[in-house]
């Protein structure tokens, strides 16, 4: 039974090929009017080849990148980001996806509608590195998959399948109420008035040291600042009565930073877990500086904030969260909630 015009058709190539079969479609006329084949694929038998224009023709791709390789899927999603207005990658997702295309180097040159899963889980297995790494990877394997699926150069994404190390039991230990208290009561001493704003801001570290003088508004009782992610940046957290008189204090030293340890101490270079190091072993804790962010976030979870006003000021992503527009409504909301830390 002939197949219908424009189907296509399976033809058995000559020589001893270890796939032989080949099928292809009519993309066109010469001048002398044969006809003009492209490739679908080439099959070990003839069966899988009429499987494979059968296929092709419920639905149709575009054969040119069906022959992409991995490491041109991948170019093309970097290119793509470069392109975009909007959404694009933060730093640390194409410093990731950087690693983890170096880290699938063997397969660059392969052709991505060939790469299954345990392809995919090889690279996992066999980086040698910590679940976060093997997270990086699989979300690696995601963005392309998700490419490619856009582009109908497959129609499965192996990716789902893919298996890492389940994520630790988190090592942070919040401070407890009896030494927030112990803090106050030390509040006068070096240092201790630093950890207090990280208690009950939720910068981060690198957030905190970068608080510019500039982005602290007195009257209005709030201060800008973040980094890391889109939703991190520029982010506006009022200022907790309990800490205002700390903040306003160091304001009108009128550094360029609020905590300017380099212009207080006239030290070009200082290190600012010295003087956290120096607090705890003082006071008798063991604590990050991280695990203030942690802490709030913790509190204010524990005090029933309204979990929109909690993403907005860690600065998480939030699907509640549409475009961040900070009016004084919204100020008013983020200041009900902090408040609700007593």
């Amino acid at each position: 039974m002939r197949n219908p015009n424009g189907y296509g058709s399976v033809v058995k190539l000559s020589g001893n090929r270890r796939r032989p079969y080949c099928a292809r479609r009519t993309i066109g006329f010469n001048e002398k009017g044969h006809p003009i084949y492209k490739a679908i694929g080439y099959y070990a038998t003839q069966d899988e080849a009429l499987i494979a224009l059968a296929q092709y023709n419920k639905t149709p791709y575009d054969l040119d990148l069906a022959k992409i390789t991995l490491k041109g899927l991948y170019e093309l999603l970097m290119k793509r980001d470069d392109e975009k207005q909007r959404d694009k990658f933060s730093k640390s997702t194409k410093a990731a996806l950087r690693a983890s295309f170096k880290k699938s180097e063997h397969l660059w040159n392969v052709q991505y509608r060939e790469i299954k899963a345990f392809h995919m889980q090889e690279i996992v297995d066999g980086c040698g590195l910590s679940y976060a790494t093997q997270g990086h990877i699989k979300t690696f394997f995601t963005k392309l998959d998700e490419l490619a699926l856009e582009l109908d150069i497959v129609s499965k994404t192996y990716s789902s399948l893919i298996r890492v190390d389940p994520v630790p039991e988190t090592s942070k230990k919040p401070f407890t109420e009896e030494e927030i208290k112990l803090l106050w009561e030390h509040k006068d001493e070096p240092f201790v008035d630093s950890v207090l704003v990280l208690l009950y801001s939720g910068w981060r570290i690198n957030e905190f040291l970068s608080l510019k003088r500039e982005n602290v508004n007195i009257e209005e009782g709030w201060f800008k600042g973040g980094s890391k992610t889109r939703s991190g940046k520029d982010r506006i957290v009022p200022i907790h009565s309990k800490i205002f008189d700390i903040v306003k204090r160091q304001y009108e030293k009128g550094n360029e930073f609020l905590f300017d340890y380099k212009a207080e101490t006239g030290k070009k270079s200082f290190n600012y877990y010295d003087g956290w190091n120096q607090v705890m072993q003082s006071l008798g804790m063991e604590h990050t500086p991280h695990e203030c962010r942690h802490t709030f976030r913790s509190r204010l979870d524990a005090a029933g904030a309204n979990k929109v006003s909690i993403n907005l000021m860690m600065g998480h992503k939030s699907s509640d969260v549409g475009e961040r527009v900070y009016t004084h409504k919204t100020i008013e909301q983020l200041r009900e909630a902090i408040e609700m830390i007593k």
